[in-house]
């Protein structure tokens, strides 16, 4: 095994399987960027092993417990998921099969870490496992061609929570420990905004990937929202009851935009001096509030169409954060310019907000 020091993991294993999120994690400070960056690649690493559906679900379950335990210490004894990183299915990425072969190096550089962020990196990846083997026995042993949906909105907050919104919770304590201080009643404002910042883009995320999830059994829209309007979750698979599915859609689309002006509130209060991290936040919600316009056209439940950002607007939000960064009004307008059609590129392309 290289050592952890001189090892690719954390350079260009995880620009392989971060795709877009990249960029962000390329930003961070270095004294933040590799904890934050390991976290990512261990949470991702959890999700592949979630997502293997060529394994049992059973398998899938004792694999994330098994790393699940490794991650907090409580395993000494090493993991090899080589049969896992095999069955992944003929599309997935092969950086991903890599990841699952080398997670003791990951364990190893969790392992290398100072006290504290050993500590917050197992805090957040308890959470995160615990909503993927929730995720899994959810959904995970559905029969071929049925769709179950979470019962309610209680239920979905609970999920955008676990797996991301605890995300935002962990990266404003990395921030906290590492970068700058604020006292008692900002650090609970900048928790709460974290925490919605993350929920925000998860919710992205879901609504546009409606087609694809159902496609695999899950809708993450509640049940009871759904038969409200006549529905059950597998009416959403045809297209043609976009339009009755619309009241629950769009206020679901609300709450997500609600959320994501947390995350630019979250994004503006932080010190003007941390540049990198004010770009590293602006660039997630700039492109998720952009994603949300997108999905507002319409056409959310075609299986055919892939509504994202092009790259013509991935890079325009880059070059509007960083120019108007020294203007204080001029960076404050930036979630209200996103919003807009103007100088943001085409509807097409092939970049997405997602990490």
């Amino acid at each position: 095994m290289a050592a952890v020091g001189s090892s690719d993991l954390l350079t260009n294993l995880l620009r392989d399987v971060s795709r877009s999120f990249y960029l962000t994690l390329r930003v961070l400070p270095g004294g933040i960027g590799r904890p934050i960056g390991l976290a990512y690649l261990l949470a991702r690493a959890t999700d592949t092993l979630a997502d293997t559906a060529l394994i049992p679900v059973s398998e899938r379950l004792a694999a994330l417990d098994a790393l699940r335990a490794r991650i907090r210490g409580d395993r000494r004894e090493p993991l090899d998921f080589t049969r896992i990183a095999e069955a992944q299915e003929a599309g997935a990425s092969p950086a991903e099969r890599r990841m699952l072969l080398r997670i003791e190096e990951a364990i190893a550089a969790l392992e290398s870490m100072e006290k504290g962020d050993i500590g917050r990196i197992r805090e957040v990846l308890e959470v995160i496992t615990g909503g993927q083997e929730l995720d899994l026995q959810r959904f995970g042993s559905l029969p071929r061609g049925q769709v179950a949906a979470l019962p309610d909105a209680a239920a979905l907050d609970d999920y955008t929570y676990r797996v991301a919104g605890c995300v935002g919770e962990f990266w404003t304590r990395m921030c906290l420990a590492h970068l700058f201080t604020v006292d008692a009643a900002s650090e609970q404002r900048l928790l709460r905004d974290g925490i919605r910042f993350g929920q925000g883009l998860q919710l992205v995320n879901i609504l546009r990937d409606l087609p694809k999830d159902l496609a695999q059994g899950r809708c993450y829209l509640p049940s009871d929202e759904l038969a409200a309007a006549g529905l059950g979750p597998g009416d959403l698979r045809d297209p043609a009851n976009e339009s009755r599915m619309g009241p629950v859609y769009r206020r679901w689309l609300a709450r997500a935009d609600a959320h994501l002006d947390a995350g630019w509130a979250y994004t503006t209060s932080l010190p003007r001096a941390q540049v990198r991290m004010r770009l590293a936040c602006a660039w997630p919600v700039l492109l998720g509030i952009r994603t949300l316009a997108k999905l507002r056209g319409g056409g959310v439940l075609d299986p055919s169409r892939r509504i994202k950002v092009s790259r013509a607007e991935v890079k325009a939000v880059l070059w509007h954060s960083v120019v108007r960064l020294p203007f204080g009004g001029c960076w404050d307008g930036l979630a209200t310019w996103a919003r807009s059609t103007r100088g943001t590129g085409s509807n097409g392309g092939t970049s997405s907000t997602s990490p």
